[in-house]
Formats: structure tokens, C-alpha cells, sequence
């Protein structure tokens, strides 16, 4: 898969994504300008980074995947690692942008991460109570 972009759909998300690996996903519309913009960008990454899963989600194709990570704007990056979205922004980064985002993913401590969303879920629940 390293070195192009994987089109995500709801059939072959759960095996692109839950692979537990490390996955940037680029959440874009072919009538969004922004997202034109930012195609390139993200192809070129991928290129660079061929041990990292880069995957697009159409979200006039796929609308039940926008609506599940709740995405209200686009372009919107997303990168997910061990099955955690670690980073969500929307707009189109530029590429200098983009590689500080890998990079900084790249050197999360995941059981930190892991941990951390251990104790906020276990607030939430305390919340419920």
C-alpha cells in the first residue's frame, strides 16, 4: 500500500483503519476547492512516506464515514494510530505543515496516548453516574 492513497469506504474501513497501524486520512469532496488544493499535497507525502497508510474518503460517496467522525468542514486530516485518532484538522495544510504533523505523530509515546484516553473514558463514565 506504501506510496499511494487508499480510497476508504465504509466496506474496506474497518480493515484499512483497524489494522492498528498508522493511518492519515484526507476527508475531501471533488466540488471543494480547498480540497483540490490539498490532493497534491498529500500525494506527494505519500510518496515520501511509503510506511505510512494514506487514505481519502469521499464524503459525498461515503456520508455515513463523514458522519461518523463528525466532520463539518473539509478538507480534514485525520490521522488515526493504533486505532486512535490522534490529530483532526480541517483546511489544507501546506506541505511544510503536513510533514510536521507526520513527524509529530511519528514520535507520540502511544501508551502515553493510550493512557490518557483510558482516564478520559473513565471520567466520562464517572460523569454519567
Amino acid at each position: 500500500m506504501g506510496g499511494s492513497t487508499v480510497e476508504l469506504t465504509k466496506e474496506n474501513f474497518d480493515e484499512v483503519v483497524s489494522g492498528g497501524g498508522f493511518v492519515l486520512i484526507d476527508f475531501w469532496a471533488e466540488w471543494c476547492g480547498p480540497c483540490r488544493q490539498f490532493a497534491p499535497v498529500f500525494e506527494r507525502a505519500a510518496g515520501k512516506h511509503a510506511d505510512l497508510v494514506f487514505a481519502k474518503v469521499d464524503t459525498e460517496a461515503q456520508p455515513e464515514l463523514a458522519a461518523a467522525f463528525e466532520i463539518r468542514s473539509i478538507p480534514t486530516l485525520m490521522v488515526v494510530r493504533e486505532n486512535i485518532a490522534v490529530f483532526a484538522q480541517p483546511g489544507a495544510l501546506p506541505e511544510a505543515a503536513l510533514e510536521d504533523v507526520i513527524r509529530q505523530a511519528r514520535a507520540l509515546d502511544m501508551d502515553e496516548v493510550r493512557a490518557s484516553v483510558a482516564e478520559e473514558q473513565g471520567q466520562a463514565r464517572d460523569g454519567d453516574e
